[in-house]
This record gives structure tokens, C-alpha cells and sequence, in this order.
């Protein structure tokens, strides 16, 4: 599942990466709060608050959904580019998102659309063992003297 894509990243800009995966004690993501240390401290220094804001929201958004429809957050990465920040979850449930708005003001329903709302692009990579969520971010580019180095 592709959901909004277009042709502004660059395949060939140099890109960071931070990646947590299972295994790696303290490092292990299972909750969006150690979701949202993990992004602060890879994309410090050098990041504004309001730069990150949107990045962080993607973050727990996705982190949340793993927990509640997919029995929780298996492995989580972190690719910072030259304008984008992608965020990947990965969790044990085949079933993709489904993107329905919420007829009235109960909680819940509002994370999927608001993740396609903000992303550049998400796919879903559904496997035997479960599937990953993978959402671009852009991001202004704020990170190309450190890409750059």
C-alpha cells in the first residue's frame, strides 16, 4: 500500500541513519514516549522543536497503532535525509491500516489520517511474520550541513 507519493525525495541525497531494533536492551522501542526519546536524540543538535514536532506525532501515531491492533511494536528505525525523516514500525499483525474518519468525537480513528496527512509518502511491507509501516516525513532542509559532512 502506497498512500500519497510524489517525486520530491532524492534517491541518490545522503542520508543518516539511526536504527533501533529488537535485541538492543534500552534501545528497544515498545512505547511511543521511548518512540519520541529515540527521534529527539538522533535528530539533535541541530533540529528545532517545531522542526521534529511533526516527526514525533508520525512516531507515536504508528508506535500506538502496533500496540493496540497489532500486539506491539517488534522493530522501529530512524532514517534521517537530506529533506525527510522516516520513520519505520514493524509489528506481528498482517492486516493493514485502514483509513476510515470517525463519524463523531469518540477517541479513536484519527491516527491513520492524520500519519497520510502529514507523510510524504507511507508504504505498508506486509511479510509472513507481520508487516512494517514505513512513513517519510519532510522535513525543511535543515539537515544538509550535517548530511553534507
Amino acid at each position: 500500500m502506497n498512500s500519497q507519493g510524489d517525486a520530491r525525495s532524492d534517491p541518490q541525497a545522503p542520508v543518516r541513519e539511526h536504527r533501533v531494533a529488537r535485541g538492543l536492551g534500552e534501545a528497544h522501542v515498545r512505547t511511543s514516549a521511548q518512540a519520541r526519546r529515540s527521534i529527539r536524540r538522533a535528530l539533535e543538535p541541530g533540529a528545532t522543536a517545531a522542526q521534529v514536532d511533526d516527526v514525533l506525532l508520525v512516531a507515536s501515531e504508528l508506535v500506538t497503532n502496533a500496540q493496540r491492533h497489532a500486539g506491539g511494536v517488534t522493530g522501529f528505525g530512524l532514517a534521517v535525509g537530506r529533506d525527510s525523516v522516516t520513520v519505520s514500525v514493524s509489528d506481528s499483525s498482517r492486516r493493514t491500516p485502514r483509513y476510515t474518519l470517525p463519524r463523531d468525537l469518540r477517541p479513536g480513528g484519527f491516527g491513520w489520517p492524520i500519519v497520510l496527512h502529514l507523510c510524504r509518502e507511507v508504504t505498508v511491507d506486509v511479510r509472513p511474520e507481520g508487516k512494517t509501516v514505513r512513513a517519510v516525513v519532510p522535513v525543511d532542509r535543515w539537515w544538509t550541513a550535517e548530511v553534507d559532512r
